[in-house]
């Protein structure tokens, strides 16, 4: 079984990517899920509130994700808080991860896709065998983070704290255009597949 990373800059389409994959056979594992999965659990409830306190909370007693993203993403005091938060959830994101992945090598499926923004800088790269970076000018990118709602500035502060994307680009095996058409971004994903399992295939003769 193959581990494929999905890299890029923030609003690249690395979703789309991960889905296109999947139409191929593909399980696409997502970290923010995940992420918002971990952050469910008392323990790590508790811990947020020890270090945040309640007013990152929602009625329902559960983290308010937007009210926790404008303090670790605020552009002078966020770094310190976005590190105390990771310092909680990565670790339990990236066991489930690894039991995710796990489970999917048990099934025989072909390969698994992790679509997970901070890859580079939480370490998850490891689990992957190959990595795509999905490339999107960043004026591009800055338009669709504003038909998502951000306000100006909202992308770079936010890109701020992760590696720059032309650095993951370097650290990756494969680039794909994803600025035209999804048929365009299909054909890349497609062709990227063929290689992988030609290549996984010719290794087993």
């Amino acid at each position: 079984m193959i581990v494929i990373g999905i890299a890029g800059g923030i609003a690249s389409g690395k979703s789309l990517v991960a889905k296109q994959f999947a139409e191929l056979g593909a399980i696409v594992l997502d970290a923010d899920r995940a992420g918002h999965q971990v952050l469910r659990e008392e323990k790590v409830k508790n811990q947020v509130r020890d270090r945040f306190g309640q007013s990152v909370f929602n009625n329902h007693g559960e983290v308010d994700r937007s009210t926790l993203a404008k303090i670790v993403f605020d552009p002078e005091s966020g770094p310190a808080w976005l590190k105390k938060l990771e310092e909680i959830t990565h670790p339990r994101i990236r066991r489930l991860l690894e039991q995710q992945i796990e489970a999917v090598r048990c099934s025989e499926k072909l390969a698994v896709v992790l679509d997970a923004a901070v890859m580079f800088e939480s370490g998850w790269k490891d689990f992957c065998d190959v990595i795509v970076f999905v490339d999107v000018p960043r004026d591009v990118r800055e338009r669709r983070a504003e038909m998502r709602g951000w306000p100006s500035g909202e992308l770079q502060r936010r890109e701020a704290a992760q590696i720059p994307p032309e650095e993951k680009r370097r650290q990756s095996n494969y680039c794909i255009d994803n600025s035209q058409s999804t048929e365009q971004t299909f054909k890349q994903v497609q062709r990227i597949w063929n290689e992988l399992f030609q290549r996984s295939q010719g290794g087993e003769q």
